[in-house]
């Protein structure tokens, strides 16, 4: 049985459409949730500097990568049974619940106590907690949208919604740099008055207008599943990056290799148990509607060419570019981030027209010249010289920024549209899971193909270039033996590589003419610079191939589908259940 139970109608401004408060809440909380999934990036530095901790000490990595990953893990992992639940017990509801813990989490980490590893653990657990609010607000932010507009403005809407959603996430790295210089607090402190203001707004604006089943029952047994296997394998991806023993990364490590099998095993348990029980957390029929299962896999590979390209252009610009061009090591996250601008410009003016006009003109159109682009910027990309000049630099990835933003509004427009009004949460959930699996993912794979052509030819580069420069035979080669994560995390965080490469007693026993030298702008950009070109040219060749795969999905998404659905936004009729469905309607 399906009940449709909108909630009174005093909650509305009576001069406002609904729609347009849906629209300005939902954006707010998408724009907060993905700001905060990349602010940290640039901010980790100071961060770092304020409780007290070393993150390139090898007893201290895990603190960094969780840091840097935790947030993603659990809200990756959330999605779904976020979603699921939102379908059974109303997506208002549990989309306010989402803003009220991210606000909590936000405090509690402008509030972190003491210093050194319990500081350390508190901004990981507070920013655990942020990715369960963050969970709730991306699982039914689609889905509010989608109840509250017509059929024919859903795309401009979901361009506006998912410029905040991506948007915000490189808007966040210029907001990190800009606050990390203030107080690292204050990079936590950002969150607070909107989280606060979105809570209360929420509350007071928003109405429940969704389809719901009732007398479903919560798949226990298939939550277990899906996150024990989600959490397990991205733990597992997560420290793949570290070094393990001799190996420069951690993928012979028997735990990562156990993890990733334990996990793969628990999510094929999952499907198996999907199919079984009455009220299953993952609608596998929905992958029978070829608009939706489409539209996900196209989504998930434009996220794979898309999640890693905010860290690898980082560490090309931090730990290359800017140090050649006169920047100090620890002003380039700040530079770094004013520089990928035209990346974010290119989606904030792409991402809204696409969707204005994918309501005209339909999404599989728009969405396969989408992720053409993006494959043909990263061709480009991949064919500059590694010290480029900036003018076709900043083109590239405007029009890598534009492609992107062609295709996300109305790839997710055109596969929300397609699923039944009541299943909608647990549709956004399942979208928003590919898209951050995806993401992760990416990160980790283009870090393991840089640091791949980084271990064949980096080596050797820092022992000729060291010893070059007067370094002891001895030091050079304990220093060419250190695994290249080291100099990639170092160049990420906007320390000088070789001061943490060197040992310090060394630094201080050298010349002073010499000092300057390795410790200098130029000395190890220019020693990284051939070794980082091959492993570059790999990345961005991988994600050029998956954006033409992509594009090659979305063109073959078929026809259009609308799912019957009551008027949006609407109450039902005093006297009438407002459950009778419009029927499904298709065309070009």
């Amino acid at each position: 049985m399906i009940e449709n139970t909108p909630e009174p109608t005093t909650r509305r401004l009576a001069h406002i459409d609904y729609k347009w408060i849906a629209l300005s809440n939902t954006t707010l909380g998408v724009l907060m949730a993905a700001l905060n999934t990349s602010i940290i990036l640039i901010a980790l530095p100071a961060i770092f500097r304020g409780i007290g901790i070393n993150p390139l000490a090898p007893s201290e990595t895990p603190y960094l990568l969780w840091s840097l990953m935790g947030y993603l893990v659990v809200t990756a992992t959330l999605l779904v049974t976020c979603g699921r639940i939102s379908d059974m017990f109303g997506r208002v509801r549990l989309y306010n619940a989402g803003f009220a813990i991210f606000t909590i989490g936000s405090i509690a980490l402008f509030f972190i106590q003491g210093s050194g590893d319990p500081a350390a653990l508190q901004l990981i657990v507070f920013r655990l907690v942020q990715g369960v609010g963050a969970a709730f607000l991306f699982a039914n932010s689609t889905a509010i949208l989608i109840d509250a507009f017509p059929a024919n403005e859903r795309g401009m809407a979901m361009g506006i919604n998912q410029v905040a959603a991506i948007g915000g996430s490189f808007v966040g790295l210029i907001l990190g740099g800009i606050l990390a210089e203030v107080d690292w607090r204050g990079i936590f402190l950002v969150s607070i008055p909107f989280g606060i203001i979105g809570t209360i707004w929420a509350y007071l604006m928003l109405h429940e207008t969704s389809q719901r089943r009732t007398g479903q029952r919560i798949d226990v047994l298939g939550n277990v599943l899906f996150a024990g296997g989600l959490v397990l394998l991205m733990v597992a991806l997560t420290y793949g990056l570290e070094p393990y023993g001799h190996d420069s990364m951690g993928w012979r490590n028997p735990w990562v290799d156990g993890g990733i099998i334990g996990g793969l095993a628990l999510l094929a348990a999952f499907l198996i148990v999907e199919t079984r029980v009455s009220d299953p957390l993952f609608r596998l029929e929905l992958f029978g509607i070829r608009q939706f299962s489409m539209g996900n896999l196209a989504n998930f590979l434009l996220s794979l060419s898309r999640g890693g390209l905010q860290f690898i252009l980082i560490v090309w610009l931090q730990g290359i570019w800017l140090p050649l061009h006169g920047y100090s090591f620890e002003e380039t996250p700040l530079w770094a981030a004013i520089y990928m601008l035209p990346l974010t410009a290119g989606f904030l003016v792409l991402g809204p027209i696409s969707g204005y006009l994918s309501d005209r003109l339909g999404a599989r159109g728009l969405a396969t010249a989408g992720a053409a682009i993006g494959a043909a910027a990263f061709v480009g990309l991949l064919r500059l010289p590694v010290d480029f000049p900036y003018l076709p630099f900043a083109l590239l990835i405007f029009i890598a920024g534009a492609g992107l933003g062609m295709f996300s509004a109305p790839n997710t427009t055109a596969l929300m549209n397609a699923v039944p009004p009541q299943d909608r949460g647990v549709a956004s959930g399942m979208n928003a899971t590919t898209m951050n699996v995806a993401n992760t993912l990416s990160i980790t794979v283009i870090f393991t193909l840089v640091t791949i052509g980084l271990a064949s030819r980096l080596p050797q580069a820092l022992e000729h270039g060291l010893t070059a420069a007067a370094i002891p035979a001895d030091v050079a080669l304990q220093v060419a033996d250190l695994p290249p994560t080291g100099a990639l995390f170092a160049a990420f965080l906007g320390y000088n590589p070789m001061g943490t490469l060197l040992p310090p007693a060394t630094v201080a026993a050298l010349p002073e003419a010499t000092r300057t030298l390795v410790l200098g702008k130029e000395f190890f950009p220019t020693l990284l610079a051939g070794p980082f070109a091959s492993g570059i040219a790999i990345a961005f060749g991988v994600s050029a191939l998956c954006c033409a795969a992509a594009a090659i999905v979305s063109l073959l998404r078929g026809k259009p589908v609308v799912q019957g659905e009551l008027a949006p936004a609407q109450p039902a009729p005093v006297g009438g259940t407002g459950t009778e469905p419009l029927g499904a309607r298709g065309g070009d």
